[in-house]
């Protein structure tokens, strides 16, 4: 496993996904303010919630990178478009487990549509993740 390559290869594809996420609305998705929300669990400040969000939200991009890399080092997939796009869905997946219990946790949480628009989004976005993930890494090692 290359610790670099993998913490760059989340950091591409958090930048990917991100990009996605704020394009969401003009085509037809809802909006996803995925940094918004987890700004706001650390600050009241606007701007300042905008900054933590976005550290936050890419440390869990190269964070998630990383396990990617272990688990293809394990011998579980390879970094190949189809592996990253199962991976990217299995993601996906377990944030939509995750989002609930985060909720609960935020001091204030934002208004988020709940629907199947909203659930698509999220499987496109981490699918989206997990395929350059996938891909640049397997280009960088």
């Amino acid at each position: 496993m290359d610790f670099i390559s993998a913490i760059i290869a989340g950091l591409v594809g958090t930048l990917v996904m991100t990009i996605l996420m704020y394009l969401a609305p003009l085509m037809g998705m809802p909006k996803m303010d995925i940094i918004g929300m987890l700004g706001t669990m650390f600050s009241t400040n606007r701007g300042t919630a905008r900054i933590i969000g976005i550290i936050v939200h890419f440390m869990m991009g190269a964070v998630f990178g990383i396990i990617y890399a272990f688990l293809w080092s394990l011998g579980i997939g390879s970094p190949t478009w189809v592996w990253g796009l199962i991976f990217g869905f299995v993601h996906a997946i377990l944030f939509m487990i995750a989002m609930p219990v985060m909720m609960n946790m935020h001091p204030c949480p934002p208004e988020m549509e709940r629907n199947t628009l909203s659930v698509v989004g999220q499987l496109m976005g981490h699918m989206a993740f997990g395929l350059v993930v996938a891909l640049t890494y397997a280009a960088l090692v």
